[in-house]
């Protein structure tokens, strides 16, 4: 058995040394042509991992910012908005007071002008009835002298009595 043993020992232990010297060349194999590549595609992947974290940390702070500066001029529109309908108003309520003013105005103008004309036709009213109501006493007055005149004695009593109504002095 002893014999046995030491040709498999030997044999095993050709074999072992077989497969730790083809371990060792595949390590050194593995190591030269292919760990370096692994570990520089490992190493690519890790920088450009961080690198698209870095982007995104920055994009997020960009929309952040912009965000901001749309918020901002979103507050300016609407100030802007504002102003110009508070202008608006104040023009509408101008050019209002500024109508009224000029109705008003010109209303004053065609009552004063209206007050004029009337006032106009009632001087000429006047007038007509005056020169009317002369020449219609001057004819009573004519008729009532000519009865009162067709006698002598009528005639003195009259003049008598309008001397003693004129006063002289």
């Amino acid at each position: 058995m002893g014999e046995l043993f030491e040709n498999l020992l030997n044999d095993h232990l050709g074999f072992v040394v077989w497969a730790l010297v083809a371990f060792v060349i595949l390590l050194v194999l593995l190591g030269k042509f292919a760990w370096k590549p692994i570990m520089a595609a490992i190493t690519e992947r890790e920088r450009s991992i961080e690198d698209a974290l870095l982007k995104a940390e920055a994009a997020k702070e960009e929309m952040a910012r912009l965000t901001n500066e749309n918020e901002q001029l979103l507050k300016q529109a609407r100030a802007e908005r504002d102003l110009i309908l508070k202008e608006a108003r104040q023009m509408k309520d101008q050019i209002i007071n500024e109508a009224k003013e000029a109705a008003q105005a010109e209303g004053a103008r065609m009552i004063e002008k209206a007050s004029i004309e009337i006032n106009n036709q009632k001087a000429i009213a006047l007038a007509s009835v005056k020169e009317q109501v002369a020449s219609l006493s001057i004819e009573i007055a004519e008729k009532v002298l000519q009865k009162q005149l067709e006698n002598k004695t009528q005639q003195d009593a009259l003049v008598a009595d309008l001397l003693k109504e004129v006063k002289i002095g």
